[in-house]
């Protein structure tokens, strides 16, 4: 092991331990480096002065919340219209202007986008008809600016009337508002323009090219993405209310939808009275047979259905399993007997399928899912506060919520996005105005009253230096000066 590896692999074993975590331990961290500061003051202006002859000072300031400019939001096909429309919101709200590239998988969302969004955005000086319809082999190119005055697109075509755009076409809203239809290779293209911040939401995977082609302009990103999330069951819970709240939150749109719990970790005692109480649930909410229920949904293409029926072959088959590849359905589905190699537990399922996998305790599952990548959410259901929180203070994840699945995302005041390989940034009620802008540090002084500057200019002298400290201090228990 290189000693690079060793030191991080030190530090990280430390984090895991939970070392850092307490107040306590923090305050302390932060008390020490105030005394660094303080029992090193001289050595830190000698150095400061060898190196650059530079003295550096500190004033106070307000952030004034600015644009970005140009955004990019790429929305996925599982919710095709929230994950899109939720981040424009906030980009909106912002002053930004807006590309929007729905999934080319939803084609009739994608379709009903480009078509009729366009009218609504951009109204002001800007006939709500004037929308434009371009190839996209012929300006695959994006608008750098966005002014207060009628801008055209690049490529300065001739004005044309809306029509539904092809799977090869790109409907451009004229001035402020564009909405992208691309598939994978034309999407490449529309990442190798300079946008001034992109919101991915989508599979790890891909996120990883939206953030390699962000790098090529330094453009900084969200990632909404996925994972493995698990869900802890202690044997202290309502099994009934655990079975009706999991199986919503794993088999709503088929489950399609990033936050569902991905698999569940419990006791072989508390398995065997959860099969019986989630085949229960299953029936309330679905009927005796799901693919007759109007409440449950599909597969959204064949290839999605293909791979998630796959991962059928995984453990054995506790609830349900049936399948129809002309319908793409898949019924609600419990696996049992499920081992952590089997290809269940090697991706995000992303189907409607719940793996339970039996562990001997809480700690056990803690390090199980310490083991892991870290997931968008955290799911835990037990009576027991001390199991919550032991749980959450000695995990990692994007979220977390007890006691119930997804409804943590529903709450406007809580930020929602992942951590690590789940994802980067996020957004929510406020949390999407915040992403979506720019922290711009501003001050404002008078020009007048110059005498009160005249300690803060060469040449400096021992007499100066407390007013100088003073002007420039950090307040705390004992007071240091930050260079």
């Amino acid at each position: 092991m290189s000693p690079h590896a060793e030191l991080v692999s030190r530090l990280r074993a430390a984090w895991l331990s939970g070392k850092t975590r307490p107040m306590e331990y923090r305050v302390a961290q932060l008390e020490a480096l105030g005394r660094f500061l303080d029992e090193k003051q001289q050595d830190i202006l000698e150095a400061t002065a060898a190196d650059m002859r530079k003295a550096t000072q500190l004033d106070s300031a307000f952030i004034r919340k600015d644009p970005y400019g140009v955004v990019l939001i790429i929305g996925p096909w599982n919710y095709p219209i929230n994950l899109l429309l939720v981040p424009l919101i906030g980009a909106i709200a912002a002053g930004n202007c807006v590309v929007m590239k729905p999934s080319e998988i939803t084609r009739n969302v994608e379709r009903l986008v480009a078509e009729t969004l366009p009218r609504y955005l951009d109204e002001v000086g800007v006939p709500s008809a004037a929308a434009t319809s371009l190839s996209r082999d012929t300006c695959p190119s994006v608008s750098p600016t966005c002014s207060a005055k009628p801008r055209p697109p690049p490529c300065h075509p001739a004005p044309a009337r809306l029509w539904y755009p092809a799977p090869h076409l790109l409907a451009v809203s004229q001035d402020c508002f564009a909405v992208v239809t691309a598939g994978v290779e034309e999407t490449t293209r529309l990442l190798e323009n300079k946008f001034d911040y992109i919101f991915f939401t989508g599979s790890p995977s891909v996120g990883r090219i939206v953030m390699t082609a962000a790098a090529k302009h330094l453009t900084p990103v969200t990632l909404e993405l996925g994972g493995k999330n698990p869900c802890y069951v202690s044997d202290s819970c309502n099994v009934q209310n655990v079975a009706r709240r999991v199986a919503w939150g794993r088999f709503f749109n088929a489950g399609q939808t990033c936050v569902a719990p991905d698999y569940v970790l419990c006791s072989a005692e508390m398995q065997e009275k959860l099969l019986p109480a989630l085949r229960e649930a299953i029936t309330e909410f679905y009927g005796p047979n799901p693919r007759e229920s109007p409440d449950f949904g599909r597969i959204v293409g064949d290839r999605q259905f293909q791979r998630v029926q796959a991962l059928l072959h995984s453990g054995h088959t506790a609830i349900g399993g049936q399948t129809d590849a002309e319908e793409r359905y898949i019924a609600p589905t419990v696996l049992v007997e499920v081992q952590q190699n089997d290809p269940v537990m090697q991706e995000e399922i992303f189907g409607p399928i719940l793996p339970i996998l039996t562990v001997d305790s809480v700690d056990d599952a803690i390090a199980f899912i310490n083991a892991r990548e870290r997931p968008l959410v955290l799911y835990v259901f037990s009576s027991r506060k001390e199991v919550v929180n032991r749980v959450l203070e000695r995990t990692s994840s994007g979220g977390f919520c007890a006691n119930d699945t997804i409804m943590h995302m529903t709450i406007p005041s809580l930020p929602f996005g992942g951590i690590g390989q789940s994802g980067l940034g996020s957004y929510h009620g406020r949390s999407s105005f915040e992403t979506f802008s720019h922290q711009r540090s501003a001050l404002l002084r008078g020009a007048g009253r110059e005498t009160l500057n005249t300690p803060r200019y060469p040449p400096y002298a021992p007499h100066r230096l407390p007013l100088l400290r003073a002007a420039t201090e950090t307040k705390r228990r004992a007071t240091c000066l930050l260079l």
